[in-house]
């Protein structure tokens, strides 16, 4: 690619960027809680949540001396808590050790949490390591410029890297302006090909959407049962194990044949009222929940605890969520 295209992309990224709260920082926390951030959640979606964790969460340091819950807590309503828990433990770890984030993208990928897409864009953005950035957004912008339908991940980083050492420009710069192209113009539906700042140098134009080919997801779809134990102090909850969900609370569930008579069984009941089902989707599971209510003695207010959206329909559909209980 000519030097035309780099002198195009980043005329157009310094006039027509987003202004977005992380935008030009150079703070390496404040630059990896963003990239943490935006590893599964849309820019306009993670700046409250960005704003947020900074107000509770200001450093690196205070980040480390919080306890778990409390993170989670600032967390709730991003999902992908693993996120949350991995960069609890980076901060522990790094504070523990020299104090301040690696400077380079090897010693970033050691931490916890932190593959190479977000390593190298806070090695680039925070401090200048000329390495080339590929999310998602980048990989669909290459795979269009060069019309390739199913590029390896070798060929986009390679071509990534090449384009990344023929700029003059800050690599963090280069790396944002490729994945601003593709949150904003170059998007996965209906790109705006008409406003692309290199539109003249897309071999894929004529037919964006053939580029790259769309991915199959695989959903696994679940059926599980939900009990709300609900009394005159709140509602009983649990804390959650597993990589999904672990450090959250909710309410009691179990998958599969028998599972509300399980449930009935370990308090000691023998019927629950049927209040109806809540669907929730992750990633790749699919969960379809029949809610029952049955009383119960004792119990918590749910705005005590971390809780997952999904819990939160739940006890939505108990009349037990935070909202009620304010």
């Amino acid at each position: 690619m000519s030097s035309d295209l780099h002198s195009a992309l980043l005329t157009w990224y310094r006039c027509h960027k987003r202004e977005l709260p992380w935008r030009g920082e150079r703070d390496p926390y404040k630059v990896l809680l963003s990239e943490v951030l935006l590893q599964q959640t849309r820019a306009g979606q993670a700046i409250p949540y960005y704003h947020r964790f900074l107000q509770r969460f200001p450093t690196l340091e205070a980040l480390a001396q919080a306890e778990q819950e409390a993170v989670l807590q600032v967390w709730q309503g991003c999902g992908y808590y693993t996120r949350a828990r991995n960069l609890h433990r980076l901060a522990q770890q790094v504070v523990a050790a020299e104090g301040t984030l690696p400077t380079t993208v090897q010693g970033l990928r050691a931490l916890p949490g932190i593959g190479p897409y977000t390593a190298a864009a806070v090695a680039s953005i925070a401090f200048g390591e000329p390495v080339a950035a590929v999310d998602g957004n980048v990989r669909r912008v290459l795979s269009r410029l060069f019309a390739w339908e199913h590029p390896t991940p070798k060929q986009v980083q390679e071509t990534a890297d090449a384009l990344l050492s023929a700029t003059n420009a800050h690599p963090g710069d280069w790396n944002q302006a490729l994945m601003e192209l593709g949150a904003t113009i170059c998007t996965p539906q209906n790109p705006g090909c008409g406003g692309c700042p290199v539109a003249a140098f897309c071999r894929g134009k004529a037919s964006p959407g053939r580029y790259p080919a769309a991915k199959v997801r695989k959903q696994k779809s679940l059926e599980l049962v939900a009990l709300v134990l609900q009394g005159p102090a709140g509602v009983y909850l649990e804390r959650r194990q597993g990589p999904v969900l672990g450090g959250l609370w909710g309410v009691p569930m179990e998958e599969g044949p028998g599972a509300l008579e399980r449930l009935l069984a370990r308090f000691g009941l023998d019927s629950a009222e049927l209040l109806g089902p809540v669907h929730h989707e992750f990633t790749h599971r699919k969960l379809h929940i029949r809610v029952y209510r049955a009383p119960w003695m004792a119990g918590e207010n749910p705005l005590h605890r971390p809780l997952s959206r999904l819990d939160q329909k739940i006890l939505a559909l108990a009349g037990a969520g935070p909202a009620h209980l304010v």
